[in-house]
């Protein structure tokens, strides 16, 4: 049995449920895209682009601690294509409120992930 198994649920499955609610969970002008975690099967990679002048764009991974919780992890922070400083205030902001739509997330796929 894998370390996947857990979840009952294949990564791909998943990935689409997340991609098609995350969108409803972030600010509306923001735009998100999930894929899986090719290194970790429990795993998926989110990326969250800020609509606006701001150009940002934060990577997440959101890892399956078991079929309820997640645990976020902010990877890399760029704007306009360049990674920034991670630790200004307006990014930890940003950063902090993508967890909680992200979490948000999680919540709505229960119905998938937990049987």
């Amino acid at each position: 049995m894998g370390h996947s198994d857990f979840l009952g649920i294949d990564q791909q499955v998943l990935a689409n449920a997340w991609a098609s609610t995350l969108p409803t969970t972030i600010n509306q002008a923001d735009q998100a895209e999930v894929w899986p975690d090719e290194g970790d099967p429990s795993a998926l990679r989110v990326t969250i682009h800020t609509a606006g002048h701001q150009d940002y764009s934060f990577d997440f991974k959101v890892g399956y601690v078991d079929s309820r919780e997640v645990l976020v992890e902010l990877i890399d922070v760029e704007k306009a294509g360049q990674s920034v400083d991670e630790r200004t205030d307006i990014i930890q902001q940003l950063a902090l409120d993508y967890k909680r739509h992200i979490h948000e997330c999680a919540q709505a796929v229960q119905s998938i992930t937990h049987h």
